[in-house]
């Protein structure tokens, strides 16, 4: 399958239920498949060109961490069941079961950096929580935080404190989930800092399945965290990245609204951009994808 057919995908026998900035999900009645694209977005604008092997990446690196913290949490896959007439979409896909997603997400940062660091700039603070005087662009938190939002089906979601994550879903819910995010990010952040990634801040979404409390979506991917590489980290500026950033970085040098549609991505523009997702998986693995 060509890496254009990726950037639009139906499966004709399969309804879609939604199609995201990057993922497409489909019922196949007792479950869903969620298949991961290559397109990308910037600036909330799906760009006309995506960058190949990018949603693979992004499916192996969450079964990675569903595998490694299935202990601890259990998730939503199913060990099997993707028909065999779409096995060619298997690296890029996941089988789940129905979960009744909760109504927050589950936001933890470890360093300042993003709308956390324009807050801080103006207010002292970030989600409304005080931090110490003088932190540098970039900085390490002496302990991560966990600053949960809303989920926006359009636009932007919007950052909530605790005791409105407690409104939303009950304390004893909210508790666990807090306690669970900054768990998995504390123990994944040092598991990649030891290997040369700083993980600076990730999303967590959490659901029920028959009452039971699992994670769902994806896991500390490039998509849903923010990756530095630990060997050019230097505070007191923003940082490289394992994602998007040579697409963000070129995007900025046009005379681009950053509203739709989006420019088309050069050919070495969309070249780097794979080869950091790719490595970003194999430092993570230790195996090539």
């Amino acid at each position: 399958m060509t890496n254009d057919a990726l950037l639009e995908l139906n499966i004709p026998e399969l309804t879609k239920i939604k199609s995201g900035k990057v993922r497409e999900i489909f019922d196949m009645g007792e479950h869903l498949l969620f298949v991961a694209s290559d397109r990308v977005s910037a600036f909330d604008v799906v760009l006309p060109n995506g960058i190949p092997r990018k949603g693979e990446v992004l499916t192996q690196i969450s079964h990675f961490w569903f595998d490694k913290y299935a202990d601890l949490v259990p998730n939503h896959r199913v060990a099997d069941g993707l028909p065999e007439h779409l096995a060619h979409l298997a690296p890029r896909s996941m089988v789940v079961k129905k979960a009744e997603p909760l109504n927050i997400e589950c936001i933890v940062r470890g360093y300042i950096t993003g709308s956390g660091w324009k807050e801080y700039k103006k207010n002292g603070t970030v989600c409304d929580i005080p931090l110490p005087d003088d932190l540098l662009e970039s900085a390490e938190l002496e302990q991560p935080l966990f600053t949960p939002s809303t989920k926006a089906d359009e636009g932007h979601d919007e950052n909530i404190s605790f005791e409105q994550a407690v409104e939303i879903e009950g304390r004893d819910t909210a508790e666990k989930v807090r306690d669970l995010s900054l768990q998995i990010y504390t123990e994944a952040r040092d598991y990649a800092r030891e290997r040369g990634i700083i993980i600076a801040d990730t999303k967590f979404e959490f659901g029920r399945i028959d009452g039971e409390l699992v994670l769902i979506d994806e896991v500390l991917t490039p998509d849903s965290s923010r990756f530095w590489p630990l060997d050019e980290y230097e505070p007191g500026r923003g940082q490289h990245a394992f994602d998007k950033q040579y697409v963000r970085d070129y995007l900025e040098t046009l005379d681009w609204d950053k509203t739709p549609p989006g420019p088309e991505l050069p050919a070495e523009i969309i070249k780097k951009s794979q080869a950091r997702y790719l490595e970003a998986y194999q430092i993570l693995t230790g195996t090539d994808l």
